[in-house]
Parts: structure tokens; C-alpha cells; sequence
């Protein structure tokens, strides 16, 4: 995965309107290299992207290693398009998919 700073967008992929497919009234929007989710703007230093097997995988991290763990519980830090086109975001203690609005 190759390191990219925040201003850079998001795989092409990611960038619009998502709806949670368990909450159609929960958001998740990729504008560029902004991510709002859950109403909630998520702040980041960075991300590592790539290919994987087929996947599209995002990385959010930050710089500071003393803020680390709290950024991982506030806010989704990975973000991941399978081969089968499902849209997940997930953090160390939760995870969602999410689908486009007209799929819900």
C-alpha cells in the first residue's frame, strides 16, 4: 500500500453517497479526500491505499502515536471495496457496510 497525504482522493470507487445498509438513515460521503461519517467529519493525518487480491483498501491513520488508539475508537479508519463490490468501513470495534442510496 502506498502512502498518500489527506488532500489526495479517495479511489474512485469510494467518492460519493453511501447509505448504512443496516440504517438507511446513516450517511457515509466521500468527497476527494474528505470522509463524513455519520453526520462526523473524520479527521486524519493520512492514508495508505492499494489493490489487493481484488480489493480496494483505504487506511486512515494519524501522525501522533500518543493519539493513535483514541483516533481508532472515534472514528472509522478502514474503508475496503471487496471484489464483489460490497462497500465496508470499520474501525477496531465496529464495522458496517454500506451500499449506494438507489441499492438500499
Amino acid at each position: 500500500m502506498q502512502r498518500f497525504d489527506r488532500d489526495t482522493p479517495l479511489p474512485p470507487e469510494m467518492q460519493g453517497k453511501w447509505i448504512d445498509a443496516g440504517d438507511p438513515t446513516a450517511s457515509l460521503i466521500v468527497t476527494g479526500g474528505e470522509i463524513t461519517c455519520y453526520d462526523k467529519v473524520v479527521e486524519y493525518d493520512f492514508k495508505l491505499m492499494g489493490r489487493e487480491d481484488g480489493a480496494v483498501i483505504v487506511s486512515l491513520q494519524v501522525e501522533n502515536p500518543e493519539t493513535e488508539d483514541d483516533f481508532q475508537n472515534a472514528n472509522i479508519t478502514d474503508l475496503v471495496i471487496t471484489p464483489e463490490g460490497e462497500f465496508h468501513a470499520y474501525n477496531v470495534g465496529f464495522s458496517a457496510q454500506f451500499v449506494r442510496p438507489n441499492e438500499a
